[in-house]
């Protein structure tokens, strides 16, 4: 299970809302092995006055956030967070400089899905990789 959420200026967001769901999906199948049918994205595109970011960064500035259950190693974290921003830079043209991605875990227990608790659930996907 991820949940991602991604926030940027409503006028740069927008247009490539569609392309940008679909690189990370694909990078969440390959590194984190989910079913390509497990896609929850949520876009929240912002405002000028409601998206303040330091002056080294652009308008094209991106914050991805990623929560998912625990138990998935360091290393496919960081593949996860290198594939992410290796294909945005590459597909979007965005700079590296513009993309900060945020994973937060939480135990299966913490997650209610289809009306169980997470740690009931049988998955069909591994959450250790």
């Amino acid at each position: 299970m991820a949940q991602i959420k991604v926030y940027g200026l409503a006028d740069k967001l927008n247009p490539i809302k569609t392309e940008l769901s679909n690189i990370i999906h694909a990078c969440v199948i390959e590194i984190l092995q989910l079913s390509p049918d497990k896609r929850f994205h949520r876009f929240f595109p912002l405002n000028e006055s409601d998206f303040y970011y330091p002056p080294d960064r652009t308008e094209n500035y991106l914050i991805i956030e990623i929560n998912m259950f625990e138990g998935r190693s360091v290393e496919t974290k960081k593949q996860l967070i290198r594939l992410l921003i290796q294909n945005i830079y590459e597909k979007l043209n965005i700079s590296t400089y513009d993309i900060e991605i945020t994973i937060f875990e939480t135990p299966k227990s913490n997650w209610g899905i289809r009306g169980l608790p997470g740690d009931e659930l049988i998955l069909n996907y591994k959450v250790e990789v």
